[in-house]
């Protein structure tokens, strides 16, 4: 039992380690636009660290000419090149490939607009980064595509799956349970809607702070409970959940605003990014879930190893906070 105990503070310790120092890599964003029936602007937008820019590459048909048209920009999380494409022919029924891509972790989203109205929406990914760019315009390609963004920034976004591990873990009742994940389902529902469509938004920034600061209050609500305090938190857990998931649907909205929607499908876009966060949360909740039960069996159940989930996940968040405050 003891070593069960040790392997699962190592555990622990290695993933404080993994997750503070990883910062979540945004999908490369490349948008065509076509000018004229042998020209098309091109933007690049390459994702990078705080070290350095990824090397990967736009590389189009061998027809085609690229040339750079301004001097790149450094944004918050990206580098943006802008390039005009010329070539005799339509860029319809070529391919296009993303150099190096094979060499990183990270998706790129294509967005191609041609003068006739067509448009076409593609997600590369390293182990598929070629596309054949066809003539008329798929529906089903941006469903495919906003779908699969959704589940990998939840799945990415560390800071959202702690605040759903906290609440699993305070939220005693499968009913109960229930009704917290659909609060905060609706409640980031919302927020996210509203921001990508204008009706409502937050600068970023404060909202990335205060979704940590969610994070540390959980922790410290895990901990009255374990002592037998009652807490808003425990008692009606599904209104807190609604109240700061309509804070973390900010943060969804965030991220999608610099991935990029196709305007001419934005509540398409829009709907299957949310589908692919809950399906991410659903796959999240459900081995949590599993874990949780099955780990009852392993580590011994006492007033000190209770408190060690909570501990990690408070020092995390009150890591982030402080980040994210002096990022300001």
């Amino acid at each position: 039992m003891r070593l069960h105990l040790q392997l699962f503070y190592l555990f622990l310790i290695s993933l404080s380690a993994t997750i503070c120092k990883a910062h979540e890599i945004r999908p490369g964003f490349l948008q065509i636009q076509q000018q004229s029936s042998t020209t098309y602007s091109v933007l690049w937008k390459v994702p990078r660290t705080t070290d350095k820019v990824l090397n990967v590459q736009p590389e189009f048909d061998a027809a085609f000419t690229l040339k750079e048209t301004s001097t790149p920009k450094l944004l918050e999380a990206f580098m943006l090149y802008v390039y005009q494409l010329d070539g005799k022919k339509s860029l319809a029924n070529t391919s296009l490939r993303i150099n190096n891509l094979s060499t990183t972790r990270i998706d790129v989203l294509v967005d191609i607009r041609f003068l006739n109205g067509e448009h076409h929406t593609f997600l590369l990914q390293p182990t598929n980064n070629t596309v054949i760019i066809p003539e008329s315009q798929n529906s089903w390609q941006v469903v495919k595509t906003y779908t699969i963004l959704g589940v990998e920034h939840i799945l990415l976004g560390f800071d959202h799956l702690l605040f759903v591990l906290a609440l699993l873990i305070i939220t005693v009742g499968f009913s109960k349970l229930l009704k917290t994940i659909t609060a905060f389902t609706i409640a980031h529902s919302i927020t996210l809607s509203f921001s990508v469509l204008g009706i409502a938004s937050l600068p970023g920034p404060p909202v990335e702070a205060a979704i940590a600061l969610s994070i540390v209050f959980l922790a410290v609500e895990i901990l009255k409970v374990q002592q037998n305090k009652p807490t808003i938190t425990s008692e009606k857990p599904w209104l807190v959940a609604f109240c700061f998931g309509l804070l973390h649907g900010f943060g969804f909205a965030g991220a999608l605003e610099s991935i990029g929607l196709p305007q001419s499908e934005v509540p398409l876009a829009l709907a299957m990014f949310n589908i692919g966060v809950e399906l991410g949360q659903i796959a999240f909740v459900t081995v949590a879930l599993l874990i949780m039960h099955f780990s009852k069996n392993i580590i011994p159940q006492n007033k000190y190893t209770k408190k060690i989930v909570p501990y990690f996940i408070g020092s995390l968040a009150a890591f982030w906070l402080i980040e994210r405050i002096a990022g300001f």
